[in-house]
């Protein structure tokens, strides 16, 4: 008798257990003044971030030019994902920075997860595919244009969207069958992958592991192959004049360090096993909020043609307005 009420018991206690709902972030700081400046730079930042990416999108698109080369296509498609990244964190932490108490819902949690990991996929795919242009563009200058045709282009940032959601969705899928049962209070400024293990009311190491695979090691392996790519093309140019050089060396220079300031700190934060570090909500404010505002500066003040698009663009905005 007693075998069989036992585990009815325990059953009963389970079942009664209570789900978290919610959890409890706590940002940057506890301390006021840096909770302050953090809102003062958070705000800057995303400003930066939007007014940048969609300013670059919007040059790209304004100008034929541009907007007929697969490398500048390439290039408007990353602002976007760089301002839809950065939107999905930064407008709940500026908010947050005005609160003593913040807290995020099971559901935005999860979104938040699901928009890291689906942009993020996004990006990877998109940095691998501008990387494959410029090799194409520098290695093999003639076959350019039959290579790298619309169509496939459309099919690349097809791969990309795909790539992303399904990326995104084994993390989730997975997240979503992990029991939590409390504590909720998570030490972070949004809801991280490895943060949420340890509140799992089970055993998470081989998610942990999954974890690592999905998204550590894809990350090592194509950091890699990125800059065995880029070691290729800039071996090519010994057989470039100077000119040709030094326009190449100008459009990978910002390919390159963008793709360090991207892939860097998602190796940093997901090749290796789970465990917390004082340094990780710095790692993640890099990869959420800081590079995405830079990385329309990266390629502007790098890429001439980029620059002299904006001033035309400029120039057009201020006649339309000197019209009206």
């Amino acid at each position: 008798m007693v075998n069989v009420v036992a585990p009815t018991f325990s059953n009963e206690i389970m079942q009664n257990q209570s789900f978290v709902t919610e959890f409890v972030l706590l940002g940057l700081s506890q301390n006021p003044n840096v909770q302050k400046l953090g809102f003062v730079v958070c705000l800057f930042c995303y400003i930066a971030t939007l007014g940048g990416n969609l300013l670059t999108v919007e040059t790209i698109i304004s100008i034929p030019a541009l907007r007929d080369s697969p490398m500048y296509y390439f290039l408007a498609f990353l602002s976007f994902l760089d301002a839809c990244y950065s939107s999905a964190f930064t407008p709940k932490m500026i908010v947050d920075s005005l609160y003593e108490r913040k807290t995020i819902s099971f559901k935005g949690c999860m979104t938040q997860l699901f928009a890291e990991h689906f942009f993020g996929g996004v990006e990877v795919i998109v940095l691998t595919t501008m990387a494959f242009d410029r090799y194409v563009a520098i290695c093999k200058p003639l076959h350019y244009p039959s290579i790298m045709n619309w169509r496939l282009c459309g099919i690349l940032m097809g791969v990309a969207w795909t790539g992303g959601f399904l990326h995104s969705v084994i993390q989730i899928l997975f997240t979503l069958q992990l029991p939590f049962c409390g504590p909720n209070v998570i030490d972070h400024f949004l809801c991280d992958l490895y943060q949420l293990l340890k509140f799992a009311c089970t055993d998470t190491h081989i998610f942990g592991l999954l974890v690592v695979a999905n998204s550590g090691f894809i990350c090592i392996l194509i950091f890699s192959l990125l800059l065995i790519s880029y070691c290729v093309i800039l071996f090519s140019l010994r057989t470039h004049s100077t000119e040709g050089r030094r326009k190449a060396l100008a459009t990978c220079g910002s390919h390159i360090t963008v793709v360090v300031l991207f892939f860097v700190p998602c190796i940093i934060v997901y090749a290796r096993p789970p465990s917390a570090f004082s340094f990780d909500k710095m790692v993640a404010l890099v990869y959420t909020i800081i590079t995405p505002s830079l990385n329309p500066l990266i390629y502007t003040l790098r890429n001439k043609e980029v620059k002299n698009a904006m001033k035309k663009f400029w120039t057009r905005l201020s006649v339309v307005s000197d019209e009206k």
